[in-house]
């Protein structure tokens, strides 16, 4: 490591904790005030805002969508792109940790100025709202915002400091049964049992996961199941979710999801309707060039970083679409005990603790220095352009 790069990191580094409070309060805010996918309009107000204080230029509302934006600061390649998500959960709030993402992008952001400004280039914050369901990101690909970045990279709150993990491709699916309404004690003959339709699905899809790939998931929950115990639904509903680990056996497994359905249909005579979601989540392409790189940075600040465990996450993120058009990586920092699962309330209530801002500034710490290692040396660019595109 030459000299120079070594002492922009330590500077880099105090740079983040230059702003600590500042970046503590911002992801407070964002947490007192959670807001749902493509409603974010307070967090993306102070993000935006706080970034144009900082020196960004800032663009709002890009890719057509209201809440999202970009913010850069210099010109030119290499332009390295840092993610910020900030929708919550329903009921839940902040139960998955994004008001972290996005203060420690804003935070590692500011702290790269200075390495602009020393080797040139472009740092970028883009906010990307909705990850939760709606998949923002994909529109955001689709509308070409990655076209001309370089490098991706944000950072996750979790259990673990996990610098690659596997993440699963992910397709929704809603689901109508209609039948005939009926007294169900007087005349249960004459109805059509919409409701039977739906639990006879259910029951499929737990036999069907008996038969499929060990990292695939099928998981719904039923949205409508009838009106009054005494007569016959006439109408059930349900959203699931199938996921797996590429493209080709999620359309295979789709097939066999939808069987299950076709076949309550069939046995009670409901009659059917379904749409699958418009938006697949891709699986992520992680760029090991660059996750080596960052966990080198992480493990700097004195936290154990694992390269990967195929056990661990599963879930699925609209990051993996970046992922698929752009370098990428998406590791995790640890702010909660292991036996404490994201998406609940006590992950949310560790997204705002303590240990959630020592997250935050190791997250916002461990990308600036890696962005020091980007523009410092620059064949360090082609190594992770040349993975990325040796990889299909």
């Amino acid at each position: 490591m030459s000299l120079q790069v070594k002492e922009l990191k330590t500077e880099v580094t105090r740079a983040v904790e230059s702003q600590k409070q500042l970046l503590i309060q911002l992801s407070q805010n964002i947490h007192d005030n959670p807001e749902l996918g493509f409603q974010e309009e307070k967090a993306a107000t102070w993000l935006a805002s706080y970034l144009k204080e900082k020196g960004f230029s800032v663009e709002r509302s890009i890719a057509g969508l209201a809440t999202a934006f970009k913010a850069t600061y210099g010109q030119g390649s290499p332009r390295i792109a840092l993610l910020a998500e900030y929708d919550a959960l329903p009921k839940i709030g902040h139960g998955c940790g994004h008001n972290i993402i996005a203060a420690s992008a804003v935070g590692a952001a500011v702290a790269s100025k200075l390495v602009i400004d020393d080797f040139g280039g472009s740092i970028i914050v883009l906010g990307t709202p909705a990850e939760e369901v709606f998949g923002g990101k994909i529109d955001m690909v689709e509308e070409g915002v990655f076209q001309e970045i370089d490098v991706a990279m944000m950072v996750h709150p979790d259990t673990r400091n996990i610098v690659t993990r596997e993440v699963l491709a992910c397709i929704s699916l809603d689901v109508e049964f209609w039948g005939k309404a009926a007294h169900a004690a007087a005349n249960p003959h004459q109805g059509i049992n919409a409701l039977e339709a739906l639990i006879l699905s259910f029951n499929s899809v737990n036999s069907l996961r008996q038969h499929i790939k060990e990292a695939a998931r099928i998981h719904g929950i039923i949205t409508n199941g009838g009106e009054a115990p005494n007569v016959v639904p006439e109408h059930s509903a349900a959203k699931f979710l199938i996921r797996a680990q590429d493209i080709t056996y999620l359309e295979e497994l789709k097939g066999k999801v939808l069987n299950c359905f076709l076949g309550a249909s069939l046995a009670t005579g409901a009659r059917l309707e379904y749409n699958w979601g418009n938006k697949v989540y891709a699986p992520m392409k992680n760029n090991l060039t660059l996750a080596k790189l960052f966990c080198q940075n992480l493990e700097s600040l004195g936290r154990h970083a694992e390269t990967f465990d195929p056990r661990f996450g599963l879930g699925s993120t609209d990051m993996g679409n970046v992922s698929q058009v752009v370098p990428s990586i998406h590791p995790s920092v640890a702010i909660a005990s292991p036996e404490i699962s994201l998406h609940t309330p006590e992950f949310a209530l560790a997204a705002a603790s303590e240990e959630g801002h020592r997250g935050l500034l190791d997250a916002a710490k461990a990308m600036a220095m890696t962005v020091v290692d980007i523009l410092g040396f620059r064949e360090t660019l082609d190594r992770i352009k040349q993975e990325f595109y040796s990889h299909g």
